[in-house]
């Protein structure tokens, strides 16, 4: 069974950084693009970063200059470090493989003081 498993998620300071990380199990990872999603109790889920087989990465641009999506095909691993973290980037961070439409069951974050 394909899985996606997410870590690295907790409690933060405003200022502090966090490294995401996400497991998987799928056949011919290194050939598909991998996302990061978050979401946020009453809203839909939006699309933070997302990396393409080649390293080219993409931001949503509330993110960008603070986060960084990276990849790491031979340990089918995708990571999302996550700097200068403020209050509105709470919320449950999910890696999703758009190819093939696979979720993982989330991980929480939350920048508070």
């Amino acid at each position: 069974q394909v899985q996606l498993v997410e870590s690295g998620g907790g409690l933060v300071q405003p200022g502090g950084s966090l490294r995401l990380s996400c497991a998987s199990s799928i056949s011919f990872f290194q050939v598909y693009r991998m996302d990061w999603y978050r979401q946020v109790p009453g809203k839909q889920r939006e699309l933070v970063a997302s990396i393409w087989s080649g390293d080219t990465a993409n931001y949503i641009e509330s993110v960008k200059g603070r986060f960084t999506i990276s990849r790491d095909n031979a340990k089918k691993m995708v990571y999302l470090q996550m700097n200068s973290l403020k209050p509105e980037d709470t919320g449950v961070y999910y890696c999703h493989n758009p190819g093939r439409g696979y979720w993982g069951q989330g991980t929480q974050v939350t920048v508070s003081s």
